[in-house]
């Protein structure tokens, strides 16, 4: 019989990739692909090589990438022209072929040095103002200085104004000098421009090369929609103004209504003492439910509510004309715009989305960038939408196009409780103004946004 140790002795060793895992079998990687399992001095040479050949082509596609964004098309035309030229020239002793070769040649190394160095002078972006009125002027402004002691050539400039190009060309300046110069940003739309950043060209004068330079960072201008300023008492359509009082009875409150019996759960702090000795029976006070006037601006954004663009760029300055004065007056307003469906849903999205109305600049902020789409829902399902949102809604403004009609405007009026005071302004460029009843619901027609505050002072009295 054996001992453990002579059994050890015996037994055969496992080799060291067996321990260690560090065997070929069954990797793949660039090697194996290269060279397979192979090993020695042959393998490590491909190896070497392949992963040099690796490095060199990085380098070249990185040079020929900075090489690329320099080159005009026209420098592409000239670097082919010369190597056709000077071959043929050579090849069939045409001496004007190969004056035209070379001369190219002269042109390329003229146009690199275009690209050598770069200017020290600094340059900054700015605003005169970074909200504007749409169709007001906006300012943009553009300061070159010169830190360094020595004179620094004039320079062109270019800058990305929303999807236009502004190209300004500025003078020489001394040292220690600055320029300002201001450029004008076109505010014919509502929305976001962005502007910048401001980059300066260096090119040969022929066109061959072109190198930009970043100097700035974008910045963005927020073009308003135009609003007026409607008088404050248009605000209370219905007389539901702050502290109007209600046909709700509740318990507690400032506006007495009557006395009746106790009932378990009053306040003993409501009992009338002398009411209680007379009927012999316990008698509390009864109050009217008094409410702030809660304003609702409830704007369609759905495209079938309009017949054209500016039909609905009259009902976002109508939107925003009601907001304004609502914050302006401290009153409690919401502004809600129509929700979009999700593009594959089974059904439409029955929500709006509420603007800020904390302040006039953010919601303003907030209308530069609603738009009419497909996919939203319309006045009749906004409203829906509203009126279960919204709590202690007073007063309902639903601003839409000329397509609805008188049918769909009156449903959208009913989705609001009957002590709502509903008023359907319609934006119609190509009607008449004008108010008409339509079964307890108030349409105000308007053609321009200066129609807006005659009429509504005309339906305050109305209402």
């Amino acid at each position: 019989m054996s001992s453990p140790a002579s059994g050890r002795e015996g037994t055969t060793r496992p080799s060291s990739d067996t321990l260690t895992r560090t065997g070929t079998a069954g990797l793949t990687n660039t090697r194996t692909r290269l060279v397979g399992t192979r090993e020695g001095v042959l393998a490590d040479a491909v190896v070497t090589a392949a992963r040099i050949g690796r490095a060199v082509g990085r380098l070249v596609a990185a040079g020929f990438a900075r090489v690329a964004a320099v080159v005009t098309p026209l420098g592409w035309v000239m670097l082919g022209v010369i190597p056709v030229s000077l071959a043929v020239g050579y090849g069939l002793g045409w001496l004007e072929l190969v004056a035209v070769g070379w001369a190219g040649v002269v042109l390329v190394v003229v146009a690199a040095l275009y690209l050598i160095g770069r200017s020290p002078f600094t340059v900054e972006l700015g605003l005169l103002h970074k909200r504007v009125v749409v169709g007001e002027g906006a300012t943009g402004v553009v300061i070159l200085a010169n830190p360094t002691g020595r004179r620094i050539p004039g320079v062109k400039v270019e800058i990305p104004v929303g999807a236009g190009l502004a190209e300004l060309a500025l003078p020489a300046l001394r040292g220690g000098a600055s320029v300002e110069h201001e450029f004008a940003v076109p505010t014919l739309r509502r929305g976001l421009v962005p502007i910048g950043p401001v980059r300066t060209v260096r090119a040969d004068p022929i066109g061959l090369v072109r190198r930009e330079l970043v100097w700035t960072d974008r910045v963005e201008l927020v073009v308003h929609p135009r609003v007026i300023s409607v008088p404050s008492t248009s605000t209370g359509l219905i007389r539901d103004l702050e502290g109007a009082p209600t046909n709700d009875l509740t318990s507690s409150d400032v506006s007495f209504h009557s006395l009746r019996e106790y009932q378990t759960g009053d306040e003993l702090r409501y009992i009338h003492w002398k009411s209680t000795a007379k009927a012999g029976t316990w008698m509390v006070r009864q109050f009217e439910q008094t409410r702030r006037s809660h304003l609702v601006v409830a704007l369609s954004l759905a495209n079938a509510d309009y017949a054209s663009p500016e039909e609905f760029e009259l009902a976002v300055s109508v939107a925003g004309s009601l907001g304004v004065r609502a914050i302006r007056d401290g009153r409690t307003v919401s502004v809600v715009v129509s929700a979009l469906t999700p593009e594959y849903a089974k059904r439409k999205t029955l929500a709006v989305r509420s603007l800020r109305t904390h302040l006039p600049a953010p919601l303003l902020d907030d209308l530069a960038f609603v738009d009419p789409a497909e996919n939203a829902i319309g006045i009749r399902d906004v409203a829906r939408a509203a009126a279960e949102e919204v709590d202690g809604v007073s007063v309902a403004f639903l601003v839409c196009g000329s397509t609805p009609t008188p049918q769909s405007l009156r449903a959208a009026s009913n989705a609001f409780p009957t002590d709502v005071g509903v008023v359907a302004i319609v934006c119609d460029p190509d009607a008449v103004p004008g108010l008409r009843r339509v079964a307890g619901l108030s349409v105000l027609t308007i053609g321009y946004l200066d129609d807006l505050r005659i009429a509504l002072q005309r339906t305050a009295a109305v209402v």
